[in-house]
């Protein structure tokens, strides 16, 4: 089960930046810009057909690198007058092409907190966006996510980092904290303990510590990560679902704030444990897997709303920042030349390709 939900997992991430990219080519098309190509994945092209719709033409790809996609329109650059181009479309109709994507990010969030909050929602942060009289608790789950003492009980008897602690003495794990509770009534006893790993159960022999130096059992979890409640709304879940969009955007802001200060004041390791990269999205799809599927369509949910947040910013080379650069061109009452845009945007995807390898490396070095 936890295979199958690591690939639904992986599927689903792909498919938030193939909407994105959907959302472009929707609004090139309305708004009477030829797409030349619609890819899922990048390039080398594995496989490409020629689509017709609407009396136009456009290239339909599947490419090698699997993450994400991409749309490509006739006449990208500003400064490009020739019928159905990027370039000639009216300044409106290039606003609406570049927001598109992120739109697209936006309502993909909100439905899935909305359909979460009807089917459980996890609980991620104090205070977490509610309806409080049309929510409940439904579920409190306890996770082991950190780590395993050295020479402890657990490690003795082979539980690992990341396993989870299904029952204690034949008792099932079903609230906050019971797993502290039943080691500490049974500590100094060999007792029969139930993990599940990789969504595969293993029934273990564990000789508790007679004292609680260094836990009677020895497990640790992450703080916030240990005890997660699952929540459910009703004729709620669609403010829920806007509602708690709207509070992780702030918390998105306040985390790139402490990211900036951070770096401003040369605190690199503060500014490190803020972002994370490829490699820890994985990980945190893998540990998402683990735990059910709702946990991994909240991790989905907050990836969608991320995207749609960062590009719109004004970072060079992404939506926000092509259409921060193009209006700022408009604004100085200046001509946007090819050259100059595409030195502007060449110089920001080098430097979020930077950006990347080096959160890539943090991360390497955080999880493994």
């Amino acid at each position: 089960m936890t295979v199958l939900l690591m690939v639904l997992a992986f599927v689903l991430f792909v498919g938030l930046v193939v909407v994105h990219e959907w959302g472009h080519f929707l609004a090139a098309r309305r708004g009477g810009v030829e797409v030349e190509e619609f890819g899922i994945g990048f390039p080398p092209k594995v496989w490409g057909r020629k689509v017709k719709t609407n009396n136009s033409k456009f290239l339909f790809t599947i490419n090698l690198l699997p993450l994400g996609g991409f749309v490509k329109l006739k006449g990208e650059n500003d400064e490009d007058r020739r019928p159905a181009t990027f370039g000639a479309a009216p300044i409106k109709t290039k606003i609406k092409i570049m927001l598109a994507g992120v739109f697209m990010n936006l309502v993909v969030a909100i439905l899935l907190f909305s359909a979460l909050a009807v089917l459980g929602m996890p609980k991620l942060v104090d205070k977490q966006y509610t309806i409080a009289g049309d929510t409940k608790v439904i579920q409190e789950i306890e996770v082991l996510t950190s780590k395993v003492t050295e020479n402890s009980p657990a490690e003795q008897a082979g539980i690992k980092e990341g396993d989870r602690i299904v029952s204690i003495n034949n008792t099932q794990i079903s609230r906050l904290g019971e797993i502290g509770d039943l080691t500490e009534e049974n500590a100094g006893q060999t007792v029969p303990i139930v993990i599940e790993r990789n969504g595969k159960r293993q029934a273990l022999e564990v000789a508790l510590n007679q004292e609680n130096d260094g836990g009677f059992l020895g497990v640790a979890t992450e703080p916030g990560a240990s005890a997660v409640q699952l929540q459910r709304s009703t004729w709620s879940a669609p403010i829920v679902g806007v509602g708690l969009s709207a509070q992780l955007t702030g918390l998105t802001f306040e985390g790139l704030g402490k990211v900036f200060s951070s770096l401003f004041k040369g605190d690199t390791k503060t500014a490190s444990e803020q972002v994370t990269g490829p490699v820890g999205i994985v990980k945190i799809l893998e540990a998402g897997s683990q735990i059910g599927l709702s946990f991994v369509l909240v991790i989905i949910a907050i990836i969608s709303l991320t995207l749609a947040i960062i590009n719109a910013l004004p970072i060079p080379a992404l939506d926000g920042g092509r259409l921060f650069v193009l209006l700022l061109f408009r604004a100085l009452n200046k001509p946007l030349k090819k050259e100059t845009e595409e030195l502007i945007h060449g110089a920001g995807f080098v430097a979020l390709m930077g950006l990347i390898i080096l959160i890539t490396i943090v991360d390497i070095k955080r999880f493994f």
